[in-house]
């Protein structure tokens, strides 16, 4: 299994209508014909003006096939790619090997936190094996959404989202973890393989699958 991680920074202002058309006339569009979609966001905190969207497909030559197919879907060219187009200033795609596929959260609804973390190079794995083993300890206080290494698009990269009731349990949840011991081994031993660290909160769209 491969997932795609699209996020799209649009004209300011436009995101919310930018995500009701990929909701109404992309979904009608698409369903889960051409990839599944597993999540679509709008960021809230962090990198503004921002839509997230994963995607996932049984492998690249599944991905560049299908993506191939919707190209050539005349309602997607007429009647999706004309609205969005003129908003777009700039597209980002990650592919994205698993480590912990994902899951939706037991309730609903969440607020999400993507977190993308650049590793010294070659390390990605290795930090990314390092937070998988210490799950048990960080589950205790939030639950993990999904973790996965960078395939392409951002190389060196661990990307993974969590989901919290509201920011005050997003707060308390990290407060607690920090005071884990199990917690605090894990960041000795995992941070200087880190480079850089990115926090983005996103709001799931309507028609988000993680809700």
């Amino acid at each position: 299994m491969i997932y795609e991680l699209r996020t799209y920074t649009v004209k300011q202002g436009t995101a919310p209508e930018m995500a009701k058309h990929a909701g109404t006339v992309g979904r009608d569009i698409r369903g889960d014909n051409y990839g599944k979609l597993e999540g679509y966001w709008v960021s809230d905190i962090g990198h503004l003006n921002q839509l997230m969207h994963l995607w996932s497909y049984s492998d690249l030559n599944e991905r560049a096939r299908l993506r191939a197919e919707l190209g050539k879907n005349k309602r997607w060219t007429s009647e999706y790619i004309p609205v969005t187009r003129p908003n777009l200033i700039r597209q980002e795609v990650r592919l994205l090997n698993p480590v912990i596929a994902p899951k939706a959260p037991a309730a609903t609804p969440n607020v999400y936190e993507l977190r993308a973390y650049r590793t010294r190079p070659g390390a990605s794995r290795q930090w990314a094996d390092l937070i998988a083993g210490v799950m048990p300890v960080r589950e205790k206080y939030s639950k993990i959404v999904g973790l996965w290494v960078t395939e392409a698009g951002q190389p060196n990269e661990a990307c993974h989202i969590w989901a919290y009731s509201d920011l005050n349990a997003r707060a308390a949840a990290r407060a607690g973890a920090m005071k884990d011991p199990g917690w605090q081994e894990f960041i000795g031993k995992s941070a200087p393989l880190l480079e850089e660290m990115h926090s983005t909160i996103m709001l799931p769209a309507a028609h988000s699958p993680l809700k």
